[in-house]
């Protein structure tokens, strides 16, 4: 690995109105590095990068490239410069294929150009093939899954012949095998000596990959660090400031009666099978498994998204058929989905109308909007789930991820539901606010509420469900204690064994 910078930046700031969002910033990146950038969210880590691929300029500090400083970047500069950035939602156009979306990032020319289809193909095979991604080049983007989209995001990067790589969040969306996939397209690069700025809220990853590591808290770099030099608790005090003790709280709460009930319950159309389970008041039920393995296609069983078409649901003892939403919200049953961009908060609505608006009609009654009432209720929220915003005004786009996802949960908390349906309830966001969402799911099973929690994250769903449901191949294929040893967790999940609880 070279010692020389291929990029430095040097005491940037950055100020947006009143709030200033980068403090006199200083970052390295080393040609043949993987160079980590932690924090929390809205700790400057999304300012930084816009600035380094030229989507903002800074107000003070300044930037090298290869030890020649640079000013007024653009985002065609940047490219220019050999700086690509592969993000969390990618940025393809879903009507056209995979080829004709590599060659708008990688060819250069006029309008009136000659173009050879089949060379542009043959790009796009072979730089999906340097990934080992197994996607057709004539693939529609918008028939790709969005693990698929980012694979494509990456070769586009590869072939650009970038010297720094930013990665942000990639593997947020991503498959187990995917996340390998990826790991070794990094260690190629770092082995090609290309330079990699890698972003993530996975503190593993960072173990597994980087070699420095910097943290950013409040727009400030308070520390960088050879990796082996460090730990996760080291990491984590220098993230939040303090630190965080019980990222995953102890249950205080005893189970009580059986509030849903499943008796093989399945749906063909999105492969649900045979699926028996009881979640009671008070407790957490951790769904854990394999991308692919039923655990989000449950979920929307349960909430009459896709109905089921056997078995038996019964809540509070009583059979029940939930053909629609509203059939699952009149009877108790809140679901927050695990796309909250698309499915759970609109980002231009105010916090108040997004906190509100599944209780519409218990607000509004008659043509009258009781505007008083709906801020009144927002405002209870934002205090008992301490949402950091100016107010219930604010839109929810400007919001950080955890904020975002307890707007998001205070929705269907206003419902007054009996059972909440948690899918990837911290995924994307950084580890003090994930701690804090873990402390209210705690507490809402505490006051009685079943809660049934879908989660990748493995050290998640063991450290907060009071017992583990393994799925596989759409139906449970175990099911274990909470606290059980993550090996079990996952032979269970790739059938290597079944336990019981």
């Amino acid at each position: 690995m070279s010692a020389t910078p291929v990029l430095q930046l040097r005491q940037l700031a950055k100020s947006f109105g009143g709030a200033r969002a980068l403090r006199g910033v200083d970052f390295d990146l080393r040609a043949g590095e993987v160079h980590a950038l932690l924090g929390e969210n809205g700790a400057g880590k999304s300012t930084l990068i816009k600035i380094v691929t030229g989507a903002h300029q800074p107000d003070d500090g300044t930037i090298t490239v290869d030890g020649v400083p640079v000013s007024d970047l653009t985002p065609a500069g940047a490219q220019a410069l050999g700086i690509a950035c592969v993000y969390q939602q990618p940025a393809l156009f879903p009507d056209l294929s995979v080829a004709e979306n590599i060659a708008l990032r990688l060819e250069r020319g006029g309008a009136l150009r000659t173009v050879s289809w089949r060379a542009r193909r043959e790009c796009a095979r072979d730089l999906l093939r340097r990934i080992g991604a197994e996607i057709s080049p004539e693939a529609e983007v918008r028939s790709l899954s969005m693990p698929e989209q980012q694979l494509v995001e990456i070769a586009c990067a590869l072939g650009s012949g970038a010297r720094i790589v930013i990665m942000d969040e990639p593997t947020a969306s991503l498959t187990h095998q995917e996340q390998h996939l990826l790991f070794t397209v990094v260690r190629d690069l770092r082995q090609s000596g290309v330079g990699v700025i890698y972003i993530s809220h996975r503190l593993e990853e960072i173990f597994a990959l980087a070699d420095r590591v910097t943290v950013l808290r409040d727009g400030e770099s308070v520390g960088t660090h050879p990796v082996a030099a460090m730990d996760e608790a080291g990491l984590i005090r220098l993230m939040v400031g303090r630190e965080v003790a019980q990222i995953y709280p102890p249950s205080e709460s005893a189970p009580g009666d059986v509030v849903l009930a499943l008796r093989g319950v399945g749906c063909t159309a999105s492969g649900v099978r045979d699926v028996t389970l009881d979640v009671r008041a008070g407790e957490i039920v951790g769904l854990a498994g394999l991308v692919g393995a039923g655990r989000t296609e449950l979920a929307r069983v349960l909430f009459g998204l896709t109905p089921a078409d056997v078995g038996e649901i019964s809540l509070h003892g009583q059979p029940v058929t939930l053909h629609s939403p509203q059939d699952a919200v009149a009877r108790g049953i809140a679901y927050v989905p695990e796309d909250r961009r698309r499915h759970g908060v609109v980002l231009e609505m105010p916090i108040a109308h997004n906190m509100t608006m599944a209780v519409h009609r218990r607000l509004f009654r008659g043509a009258w909007l009781h505007f008083a009432a709906e801020r009144s209720l927002a405002l209870d929220y934002i205090r008992d789930l301490a949402v950091k915003c100016t107010g219930p005004d604010a839109p929810g786009g400007s919001l950080s991820g955890g904020n975002q996802q307890k707007v998001s949960l205070a929705r269907w908390l206003a419902t007054k539901p009996k059972i909440l349906i948690l899918d990837e309830p911290t995924q994307g966001v950084d580890v003090g606010a994930k701690s804090e969402i873990h402390k209210i799911v705690r507490r809402l099973a505490k006051e009685g509420l079943a809660v049934l929690l879908i989660s990748s994250d493995l050290p998640e769903v063991i450290g907060m469900s009071d017992r583990i449901g393994v799925m596989r191949g759409g139906t449970i294929a175990a099911m274990l204690p909470g606290g059980a040893d993550a090996h079990d967790v996952m032979a269970a999940a790739l059938g290597q064994e079944k336990g019981a609880a």
